[in-house]
């Protein structure tokens, strides 16, 4: 069980929270909670009404989509430090999508219906909010002009791209090890591709030894040589 002490160090470490004192954080840590998931777990479905904001200690999140047909778009795979949902705050809503650990994990959550009015007696709290919100909607406005202006090939080499950034950590001023572990089809549902499709890319982009796969199964990504590929083509 997290202690309130390890609450407020984890929220002075997010964006959102931080330089906030502890007699700041001390409303919200009170209505804070904690809770430990095991991977697989779904912590909202898509649909459910909208109750909780949700901080995460440990672990990595999935969020998704499913069609009617059952088939799964993934929206973002979130790390320690991120919150969830995106969308809702300031009106009641239902979860936009599936939410799922991808490893065991600790999240921190706050009712929506007293997280507002902590926002509302802390303006500068909510311009952060925006920042972070406007962030996401910039964030996906720019996912959605590689599906509308580039070919699958190039969407990959985008996909690979945002993922060494949010997911990587640099070992050389151009090579970057993916601390996360994407299935081909994980990779391919990021971007509404085949897992077939994304299989060929990675491995014509391993002939040209732009990327390979260490000893651990994670992959490196040269960013100098994958950008170079992708301006080639562009």
């Amino acid at each position: 069980m997290m202690n309130t002490q390890s609450i407020y160090e984890l929220l002075q470490e997010l964006p959102l929270f931080k330089n906030l004192t502890n007699d700041e954080l001390k409303p919200i840590v009170d209505i804070s909670k904690v809770r430990h998931y095991r991977v697989g777990t779904h912590i909202f479905l898509q649909g459910e009404e909208l109750k909780n904001v949700y901080f995460i200690h440990k672990g990595k999140v999935k969020i998704y989509k499913t069609d009617l047909h059952g088939k799964e778009q993934i929206v973002n795979i979130l790390k320690p430090g991120d919150i969830f949902p995106h969308a809702g705050f300031f009106r009641k809503d239902h979860y936009p999508a599936h939410s799922e650990m991808i490893e065991d994990g600790i999240l921190i959550f706050i009712p929506l219906f007293s997280f507002e009015p902590f926002l509302i007696q802390n303006p500068e709290i909510c311009i952060k909010l925006f920042r972070l919100l406007g962030n996401e909607i910039v964030d996906l406005q720019v996912r959605l002009e590689e599906q509308i202006l580039h070919n699958t090939f190039e969407q990959i080499m985008m996909l690979l791209l945002r993922i060494a950034n949010s997911h990587g950590t640099w070992k050389n001023e151009h090579l970057v090890e993916l601390n996360t572990n994407f299935t081909n089809q994980e990779l391919a549902n990021m971007i509404g591709s085949s897992r077939e499709t994304v299989s060929r890319t990675l491995t014509q982009l391993k002939k040209k030894e732009i990327i390979h796969s260490g000893t651990s199964g994670n992959l490196f990504i040269n960013i100098e040589q994958l950008e170079q590929e992708l301006q080639s083509i562009s």
